[in-house]
């Protein structure tokens, strides 16, 4: 398995591991697959992976999302990770995670979290084995289907970006 940066070549192969995920019913809200412009523009420019295997087929992609427009923000971002149902226990998902995490740090991201389907008990883990603590338990947060769903709420606080003290810039202030 190799991990690569994600390409718009890769988003075929990586939609249709999307859409296995949303077929589960655990995995996220969405219900639809987006065209590559539309993901492009939901996710950071960096901090794009995915796994293919020997033969270059993709088998589980990872990406951020900012959390806020704010600059105070800016080091947090949300993560995606999704594997194909084929490739699943193959440790996939866990280096596809610990690379994200390595590449978060070189792109200055302090903070890393997830929402989770409490039933999805596989990502929890994954999340957890890569550092993650739960934070809380959101309830009835958004409805899936016409029902109610509660997500886990799990970060990633880096060990070695945003553990210096920061000077607040009172000339360019951040709202």
């Amino acid at each position: 398995m190799t991990i690569l940066p994600l390409t718009a070549a890769h988003w075929p192969a990586a939609s249709t591991i999307y859409a296995e995920g949303i077929a589960t019913g655990t995995a996220t809200f969405a219900m639809a697959i987006p065209a590559w412009a539309e993901w492009d523009a939901g996710h950071l420019p960096t901090c794009r992976l995915v796994a293919v295997d020997d033969d270059q087929a993709v088998q589980g992609w990872a990406a951020l999302s900012p959390v806020s427009g704010r600059c105070v923000y800016a080091g947090v971002a949300e993560v995606s990770v999704y594997v194909a149902e084929a490739a699943r226990g193959r440790g996939v998902g866990r280096a596809l995670l610990a690379a994200l995490v390595a590449e978060s740090e070189q792109n200055g991201f302090w903070t890393l979290q997830a929402g989770i389907f409490p039933e999805n008990v596989a990502s929890v883990r994954l999340h957890e084995a890569a550092g993650f603590r739960l934070v809380g338990r959101r309830e009835r947060i958004g409805q899936l289907r016409g029902q109610w769903q509660d997500t886990l709420l799990l970060e990633r606080r880096s060990a070695v970006v945003g553990t210096e003290t920061a000077a607040c810039d009172l000339a360019s202030p951040c709202s």
